[in-house]
Order: structure tokens, then C-alpha cells, then sequence
């Protein structure tokens, strides 16, 4: 029995987030996000979806799995992940994920190194414990040299700390702000604000609207709702009990047994990975 009381989706679920922008017929929705993030002379015009399982140069390195991976019509890639909660060494796992599309570009025979453009976009949904200024959301992170000179314009690393975007409807100003606020509060209206009316958001609107949906779709979105506020449910109270370092355990925990739960349900590993970000092995050993 479904227990969906909402018109739209919330994107920040594995299933929303792929829905809205993880889909060919979708595409447009992430070009004009990513456009508001990107400078001036990486502005997208196209991009085509690539597998979001990367492997190693052999069957014993590790592998990752993004939550998207595509490429810009003039050959730059993008990492975008949804990163609903704290884990340890997010930064490590950040910069690991950004050699797959490096090394992606290597080309047999004669090469001289040349690289297109790689971009690594973080949406999170907790606040980094270094950067606790309430005005400073977005993070653009490059490689720079001891007179903060930027060495290498071709690899970034941008972060969007949604916790931190307080803005109400009426204070919407730019279309970054527009994009922020659906993040935040798209699952929570009943119709389309007056400040989003443009085009893409009408598109957006049409592809978050639950009815839509196909009963698959219907069951699919329902399980990962459902393990988006299990996981929200972990670390609220591990907060509001003080227990910061708890939150990272009772969320491993959790994602255990929703795995386990997964497994025994005759779900692929694949996607159970997906859903909790457990790796094949410990998924395999449950």
C-alpha cells in the first residue's frame, strides 16, 4: 500500500535525483544546472550520459560507482554526486573518483598528455565541519600554487552545501537560487511558484510529478524515499543526542541491514550497492 502523500518527488533521494537528471529525455534539467556552476567558457551545450561504473586498469583495483558521469560535447567530464550524509574521508573519496575520468582519457600510442576538463559536483546535504560560515554554500576547489595562482584550470571540485541556502520563493533571485531552492523544497509544494514559470522548470515540474508514474516507478521511488528518511532518521538523532561521531556508525549500520534486507528480497547486488554504497564484497558476505 502506497504511502505517498506528496505531488512531486524529492530529488534528493537515489531515485529522484536519477529521474530528474540522470535521464536522456531529462538531460536538459542538468545542463541548466550544471550552466549556473560551470564558468564561462565550459557552458554546456550538450552531453551525453556515460556508464557511472568505473574500473580499475586491472580486476584487483577498486572500482566507483557515480551517481552520474557525463560529457560535454567538447569532451569535458562531469562527476555529479548526491551526498546525503558525512563520510569519512568524503574529500579522499572525492579525489579518487576524479582519477577515473582521468586516466578514462589515456589513448594508446602516441599521446602527448593532453586532457579535457574534469569537474567533480557535490550536492550535499550536511555542512562541512571546516566551513562553518553560514553565507558560504558554494565551493569551488582547484589546484593552486603558494601564491593562490591557479596551476591547473582543468580539474575543479564544486560543492554545494544545501543546509546553508535559506532563501524563501519571494527572495529567489538568481537561477542558482531557483535551482537550490527546488533541491529543498521540491516534494514539499502543491503547484509550481510564481518564481519558477521558465521553461525548465515546467519540464521539471512535468517529470517530478508523481502521478505520472508507472506502478514500477511508483515502487521504486516509494523504496528509496524510504531509505532516504531512514538514513535522515540516523543522523537527526545522533545530533540532537550530541553523538557526532555516532552518526557515521548507526548510518554504516543501517545501511547494513537495509542491504541485508535487499539481498533477501532477491534484489541485484548492483542495486543494492547503489542504494546503500556498500561494496560488492561486504554486500556479498551478508
Amino acid at each position: 500500500m502506497s504511502f505517498l502523500k506528496e505531488k512531486y518527488i524529492n530529488p534528493l533521494t537515489d531515485f529522484g535525483f536519477k529521474k530528474l537528471f540522470g535521464t536522456e529525455p531529462n538531460k536538459v534539467l542538468l545542463i541548466d544546472f550544471l550552466n549556473q556552476i560551470l564558468p564561462d567558457k565550459h557552458q554546456i551545450k550538450d552531453l551525453s550520459y556515460a556508464r557511472n561504473e568505473q574500473l580499475g586498469a586491472n580486476e584487483l583495483d577498486r572500482k566507483a560507482i557515480f551517481d552520474l558521469y557525463c560529457v560535454g560535447e567538447s569532451g569535458e567530464r562531469f562527476i555529479v554526486e548526491l551526498q546525503k550524509a558525512k563520510q569519512n574521508f568524503f574529500k579522499d573519496r572525492s579525489i579518487f573518483y576524479a582519477s577515473f575520468p582521468i586516466q578514462d582519457q589515456a589513448q594508446k600510442g602516441d599521446w602527448d598528455f593532453r586532457l579535457e576538463a574534469v569537474y567533480t559536483v557535490g550536492i550535499l546535504d550536511f555542512i562541512f565541519d571546516d566551513h562553518k560560515s553560514e553565507e558560504e554554500l558554494l565551493h569551488v576547489v582547484e589546484l593552486k600554487n603558494q601564491q593562490c595562482e591557479v596551476f591547473y584550470d582543468k580539474l575543479k571540485f564544486i560543492y554545494i552545501e544545501l543546509p546553508k541556502f535559506k532563501k524563501q520563493e519571494q527572495e529567489l533571485e538568481t537561477q542558482f537560487d531557483k535551482w537550490l531552492f527546488v533541491f529543498r523544497h521540491l516534494s514539499q509544494l502543491q503547484n509550481r511558484p510564481p518564481k519558477l514559470q521558465d521553461k525548465v522548470f515546467q519540464k521539471l515540474f512535468e517529470a517530478a510529478e508523481i502521478a505520472r508514474f508507472s506502478p514500477e516507478e511508483r515502487t521504486a521511488y516509494e523504496d528509496s524515499l524510504k531509505y532516504y528518511r531512514d538514513l535522515k532518521n540516523v543522523v537527526d538523532t545522533s545530533r540532537e543526542e550530541g553523538i557526532e561521531q555516532g552518526i557515521e556508525q548507526g548510518i554504516e549500520q543501517r545501511n547494513l541491514e537495509i542491504a541485508s534486507q535487499m539481498k533477501k528480497a532477491g534484489e541485484p547486488v548492483e542495486k543494492i550497492m547503489q542504494y546503500t554504497g556498500l561494496d560488492r564484497a561486504v554486500i556479498e558476505r551478508l
